[in-house]
């Protein structure tokens, strides 16, 4: 027998809402390909610009979404001095977890990992660093450009 939202708690009512959430999202970034292209166009949205000798010329990378300067020949990832650098995890799990952080009011890692059926101190960590991001610790104002896109991006699929 379903029960009427008064009946619910709280904490039903957070899982119900992070479900929606994380489904909103898996129809925007449905793979790790298209999370790589969006963090790739967001951070090279004004040009390719070199991190070793300051170049702006480059060519196709040897992995996905990545740039080879090609006067020094250092390539580098779309992840790079990101807040995905080097994060053991999938970006679009990644950025998931991040949306479902800015989006579902105090969501547990125990939740998010319920919702991307990971390990919860998996989610944690990352939760944590977004929330440093967020709090201005670590500024990256490309995660917060990507979640913008995103929002926006979800925003769309609803009309």
């Amino acid at each position: 027998m379903a029960r009427s939202t008064s009946e619910m708690n709280k904490s039903e009512l957070k899982n119900i809402a992070a479900a929606a959430t994380a489904k909103k999202f898996k129809e925007v970034i449905p793979d790790n390909e298209s999370a790589l292209n969006l963090l790739s166009e967001i951070k090279w949205k004004d040009g390719f610009v070199c991190s070793k000798c300051g170049s702006t010329n480059y060519c196709k990378g040897k992995s996905l979404s990545s740039r080879r300067c090609t006067r020094c020949k250092k390539e580098e990832s779309a992840t790079a001095h990101t807040i995905f650098h080097r994060c053991k995890i999938p970006i679009n799990s990644a950025l998931e977890i991040a949306y479902l952080v800015c989006n579902v009011a105090a969501i547990s890692s125990y939740e998010i990992g319920r919702q991307l059926d990971m390990r919860h101190m998996t989610c944690y960590g990352f939760q944590k660093k977004v929330i440093a991001c967020l709090h201005g610790e670590n500024d990256d104002k490309l995660l917060k450009q990507m979640l913008s896109r995103v929002h926006d991006m979800v925003a769309q699929l609803e009309k």
